[in-house]
């Protein structure tokens, strides 16, 4: 049987540890040559195999391969383009198969969220209808930690070690300077519906009582008087207060503290100002001097200080994705799967397609503390090994070194141009 080739694409928000999973996907399929042909990679995520903009993996070196480890971003491109359902507009994923069809691809391999996951599956769906079968293998990645069947998402580790460590530093910051400065800091990260991110600020603490102090979750509805009294009792005991608050953060009627109008091309709300609007409340209401700080992008980027354990397991879905297709395995995502017991050990699984698209996994109530504001000891060990060690990249001048990839596109064969 000819070998085929296959396509790789980066999909939604991108982080720390993205290119690692790039990276296993590509050392793993060199290294079968015998069975897959090249790794064509989308420009800009699935935009590029709808414009047939793809990129020729073969021509980057294996240390520039190998590099993408410890590289952050999406070193392709990624993209925020949602398919449509397949009743919608089936003409997006026939010209996906098209384009694989001319360019003898077997292996569709997608790095992304619950979006990608659905549109995985549809394009694997889609191609045994069409007589051009696919096997296709999500890859998990989400800094928002929120896919369902895996224990963790690659890419929330180090969101969640920048998170604990930012919250630490600023808060012995603040406390320097509270006796006739701040008195309270807050600290804007992400997550739209879970709180997962936030959560991980509380791991600045070494033990009770130390900052953070209130954690806001968009899992817990915002209740405005026992805020503002909480915080209040906190500047008054402790000469501080600080905050970590989720960008999805919501009253009891779904309203979000925060929000704008405008949307994203999946859909969604695009979120922002928690951090802001909380501060102008507690200076209205309280009188206090306060900062704020919103995390935003700087979370998801900062391979500087990624946590070791999401680098390993970026890179092992990645080449697991690759392992599984070679083994007859579609329409499938990799999963991590930790194990009971002493100590943190963890294995490769999988989960049905069908089963993982559109589904968000939100914090468990027994990982919120009692009055809403915190973390129970049983989130502590669920979120402890998952920043753990450090994974430094290579530095020169003081300054990272990053991958620097040639990016040779591939030669079009279809002269039917496509608009998206």
């Amino acid at each position: 049987m000819p070998k085929k080739n296959a396509f790789y694409a980066q999909s939604g928000g991108v982080t720390a540890v993205i290119n690692a999973s790039a990276c296993g996907v590509i050392e793993t399929a060199r290294q079968h040559s015998d069975s897959i042909g090249k790794v064509y990679a989308g420009h800009n995520g699935i935009i590029g195999a709808l414009r047939e903009d793809m990129i020729d993996t073969s021509h980057e070196s294996d240390a520039t391969i190998a590099a993408l480890r410890h590289t952050p971003s999406g070193a392709f491109g990624s993209c925020r383009y949602k398919l449509k359902s397949l009743e919608e507009n089936r003409a997006e994923y026939e010209r996906l198969i098209e384009v694989f069809k001319a360019h003898d691809i077997g292996y569709f391999f997608y790095n992304g969220g619950g979006d990608s996951a659905d549109t995985c599956l549809k394009v694997s769906q889609l191609s045994e209808k069409m007589g051009y079968p696919i096997q296709a293998i999500h890859i998990p990645k989400t800094v928002d930690n929120d896919l369902p069947f895996t224990d963790n998402c690659p890419g929330f580790g180090s969101v969640a070690k920048y998170v604990a460590v930012s919250t630490k530093e600023a808060s012995l910051d603040v406390a320097s300077m509270c006796e006739s400065s701040t008195k309270v800091f807050i600290l804007e990260v992400m997550g739209r519906h879970a709180g997962w991110i936030a959560a991980a600020g509380a791991l600045a603490a070494d033990s009770a009582g130390e900052p953070p102090h209130i954690i806001l979750f968009p899992e817990v509805p915002f209740n405005e008087k026992e805020f503002l009294a909480l915080v209040d009792k906190t500047v008054k005991e402790k000469g501080y207060c600080v905050i970590v608050a989720s960008e999805g953060a919501q009253y009891n009627d779904g309203t979000l503290i925060a929000g704008s109008a405008h949307t994203d091309a999946f859909g969604h709300k695009q979120l922002g100002g928690v951090a802001p609007t909380l501060a102008a409340l507690i200076k209205h209401e309280l009188g206090y001097k306060y900062h704020w700080a919103l995390a935003d992008y700087l979370q998801r980027s900062a391979r500087h200080i990624a946590s070791a354990t999401d680098v390993e397991q970026a890179y092992a879905v990645g080449k697991a994705a690759v392992e599984y297709a070679l083994a007859g395995k579609n329409s499938v995502m990799v999963t991590i799967e930790r194990h009971n017991g002493n100590g943190y050990r963890w294995e490769l699984g999988e989960a049905p397609l069908d089963q993982v698209a559109n589904i968000e996994k939100k914090m468990p109530s027994d990982f919120i503390s009692r009055d809403g504001f915190g973390i129970t000891q049983l989130a502590r060990d669920y979120l402890s090994p998952l920043i753990a060690g450090e994974d430094y990249p290579p530095y020169k001048n003081g300054i990272p070194q990053y991958a620097k990839l040639a990016k040779v596109v591939v030669a079009k064969k279809l002269n039917t141009p496509f608009d998206i």
